[in-house]
């Protein structure tokens, strides 16, 4: 009868040894695949869902996640769109636990850059925050006259006002490291 309780005994402590290391080995392989996940799958894997944005300037903006690229994401507020370079923001709320990597070699390498050039080429009309703008300030207001490979040139006008050589008031040169957001000033620009 002894025999049958110290085996029995055994094999319990044979059997918890075993399940422990397999609870040890699932938390490892976890945190491995945790560390290779990038924020920006994280970024695609909310996309459509309503998060906040908040940037190292202390302002935040909130909206549906409509795109997730290299350099940037785009929130669509009620009436306007916001591209957000990822080095101004200080957090985000809202994020899914879900990471889905970009498949397409060539989204991979389309940038901010790429974007600015597009709003320049379409004339829109920006409201720029610069990273480093306090929440109170008022930021810039103009169109991108030009992009070059880390900075834009904005022509400042009065919002609503056409980009006419006779409205620009100045031309403010940005370069990419300095831009918080760009809020287009009517919705679909972006």
């Amino acid at each position: 009868m002894r025999w049958d309780a110290l085996f029995s005994d055994m094999e319990a402590q044979f059997a918890e040894g075993e399940r422990l290391a397999l609870d040890a080995e699932i938390s490892e392989r976890a945190r491995a695949e945790t560390a290779s996940v990038a924020l920006t799958d994280r970024l695609r894997g909310s996309l459509e869902s309503h998060v906040a944005v908040h940037l190292v300037c202390g302002r935040v903006f909130e909206g549906t996640l409509s795109h997730a690229g290299a350099d940037a994401l785009v929130l669509n507020e009620m009436r306007h769109q916001v591209l957000i370079p990822y080095g101004a923001v200080a957090s985000y709320a809202g994020l899914g636990l879900v990471s889905v990597a970009e498949s397409s070699q060539v989204r991979r390498r389309i940038g901010l850059a790429h974007a600015l050039r597009g709003l320049a080429r379409d004339r829109a009309e920006l409201g720029v925050t610069l990273r480093h703008m306090p929440e109170s300030g008022s930021g810039l207001a103009g169109v991108i006259d030009r992009v070059g490979s880390d900075f834009l040139d904005l022509a400042l006008v009065t919002p609503g006002e056409s980009r006419r050589a006779s409205q620009v008031r100045q031309i403010a040169t940005i370069p990419f490291a300095a831009l918080g957001a760009l809020r287009s000033w009517s919705a679909g620009e972006l």
